[in-house]
């Protein structure tokens, strides 16, 4: 198993700010055809994922993502279980490949808060709103614990925990 070049340090973890180019890459994903991957653990317990053109972050530390359904789908697999993996690759580093993720994972817990479903809803692509005009879905918001990745300023090592 391979392990890390020889004398390679494992940066520490900052503080999660999900904010400028994490914001910028995630925000603009769908618009370049780079919709997040999104995991959880379904109602039956079984693993499933997803792309989702809807992620977007909400805060420093939350992502939010709208779902079309609110009682079935990702809606009630959070509600059973809030555990909850967002992936995201682009392999052009985002909108400004100096400074843009490449690649990112984000873990959480998630819940549904349609309290939030006005902001979450104007916050998605265009194409995404079409696909619901109706807004017959509701807000997800993911509370991020960790994200690890890489991106032009080099490896992103994040915590809820850190500092």
């Amino acid at each position: 198993m391979a392990g890390k070049p020889a004398g390679a340090v494992d940066k520490p973890a900052e503080k999660i700010d999900l904010t400028g180019h994490i914001a910028a890459s995630l925000n603009t994903a769908m618009e370049r055809e780079r919709p997040a991957v999104v995991g959880v653990v379904a109602v039956d317990g079984t693993p499933s994922i997803s792309y989702r053109g809807s992620v977007h972050v909400y805060s420093q530390d939350q992502v939010a993502i709208w779902v079309r359904k609110q009682d079935t789908g990702l809606a009630a697999d959070v509600t059973a279980n809030p555990a909850v993996s967002i992936l995201y690759y682009d392999p052009a580093q985002g909108p400004d490949p100096a400074v843009g993720a490449r690649r990112i994972v984000i873990k959480g817990r998630a819940r549904v808060d349609a309290s939030l479903n006005d902001v979450v809803y104007a916050g998605i692509p265009e194409v995404e709103r079409e696909r619901d005009a109706e807004r017959r879905g509701v807000a997800v918001i993911v509370d991020v614990d960790t994200v690890i990745g890489f991106g032009g300023t080099g490896p992103i090592k994040m915590s809820r925990d850190a500092g």
